[in-house]
Protein backbone atom coordinates (compact mmCIF):
# COMPACT_ATOMS: atom_id res chain seq x y z
CA UNK A 1 0.00 0.00 0.00
CA UNK A 2 1.14 3.52 -1.19
CA UNK A 3 2.59 5.75 2.05
CA UNK A 4 3.35 10.03 2.43
CA UNK A 5 3.78 10.24 5.89
CA UNK A 6 6.05 10.75 8.94
CA UNK A 7 7.05 7.74 11.36
CA UNK A 8 8.20 8.26 14.71
CA UNK A 9 11.32 6.13 15.85
CA UNK A 10 11.54 4.75 19.16
CA UNK A 11 15.02 4.80 20.71
CA UNK A 12 16.63 1.85 20.34
CA UNK A 13 14.25 -0.52 18.17
CA UNK A 14 13.99 -1.30 14.50
CA UNK A 15 11.42 -0.04 13.26
CA UNK A 16 9.36 -0.78 9.36
CA UNK A 17 9.17 2.32 7.12
CA UNK A 18 7.63 0.57 4.56
CA UNK A 19 3.90 -1.02 4.87
CA UNK A 20 4.29 -3.56 1.66
CA UNK A 21 7.13 -5.00 -0.36
CA UNK A 22 7.93 -2.33 -2.26
CA UNK A 23 11.13 -1.27 -5.35
CA UNK A 24 11.72 2.17 -4.05
CA UNK A 25 11.53 4.53 -1.29
CA UNK A 26 12.33 7.78 -0.74
CA UNK A 27 12.83 9.28 2.94
CA UNK A 28 14.35 11.84 4.81
CA UNK A 29 15.92 11.38 8.46
CA UNK A 30 14.12 14.30 10.36
CA UNK A 31 15.61 13.33 13.50
CA UNK A 32 18.75 15.36 14.92
CA UNK A 33 20.66 12.26 15.31
CA UNK A 34 21.67 9.46 13.05
CA UNK A 35 19.78 6.56 12.05
CA UNK A 36 20.52 3.36 10.67
CA UNK A 37 18.66 1.85 7.74
CA UNK A 38 18.57 -1.10 6.56
CA UNK A 39 17.09 -3.26 3.89
CA UNK A 40 15.45 -7.31 4.19
CA UNK A 41 14.01 -9.73 1.88
CA UNK A 42 10.22 -9.78 3.23
CA UNK A 43 8.91 -8.51 7.20
CA UNK A 44 11.78 -10.02 8.93
CA UNK A 45 12.68 -7.48 11.60
CA UNK A 46 16.37 -7.05 11.52
CA UNK A 47 18.62 -8.91 14.65
CA UNK A 48 21.55 -6.29 14.05
CA UNK A 49 23.21 -3.48 12.42
CA UNK A 50 25.20 -5.23 10.00
CA UNK A 51 24.87 -4.63 6.30
CA UNK A 52 22.57 -1.17 7.84
CA UNK A 53 23.54 2.29 6.02
CA UNK A 54 23.95 5.33 8.53
CA UNK A 55 21.72 8.57 7.42
CA UNK A 56 23.13 11.73 9.62
CA UNK A 57 20.09 14.65 9.94
CA UNK A 58 18.84 15.79 7.33
CA UNK A 59 20.42 13.00 5.45
CA UNK A 60 17.96 10.12 2.93
CA UNK A 61 17.37 8.96 0.05
CA UNK A 62 15.21 9.86 -3.28
CA UNK A 63 12.78 7.40 -4.90
CA UNK A 64 15.93 5.09 -4.61
CA UNK A 65 15.56 1.56 -6.27
CA UNK A 66 16.34 -0.92 -3.18
CA UNK A 67 18.29 -2.96 -5.43
CA UNK A 68 20.70 0.07 -5.77
CA UNK A 69 21.23 0.64 -2.19
CA UNK A 70 20.99 -3.08 -1.03
CA UNK A 71 23.24 -4.87 -3.47
CA UNK A 72 23.73 -8.41 -1.29
CA UNK A 73 20.01 -9.03 -0.82
CA UNK A 74 16.52 -8.90 -2.75
CA UNK A 75 15.17 -6.32 -0.34
CA UNK A 76 11.38 -5.25 -0.22
CA UNK A 77 11.36 -4.27 3.03
CA UNK A 78 12.92 -1.03 4.28
CA UNK A 79 13.27 -0.84 8.61
CA UNK A 80 15.48 2.27 10.17
CA UNK A 81 16.54 2.26 13.83
CA UNK A 82 17.25 5.64 15.88
CA UNK A 83 19.39 5.28 19.15
CA UNK A 84 17.89 8.24 20.45
CA UNK A 85 14.22 8.17 18.94
CA UNK A 86 13.63 10.53 15.96
CA UNK A 87 11.84 10.64 12.71
CA UNK A 88 11.47 10.09 9.33
CA UNK A 89 9.95 11.08 6.35
CA UNK A 90 8.92 7.77 4.40
CA UNK A 91 7.27 8.11 0.80
CA UNK A 92 6.40 4.99 -1.64
CA UNK A 93 4.23 3.21 -3.78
Amino acid sequence: MAQNTDIDLPIGAWTLLSNADITAITFQNKSGNYILVKGTAGAVTPTDDGGSIRYNAGQGERKVLLADVFLGIAATRVYAYAPTGGIVMVSHT
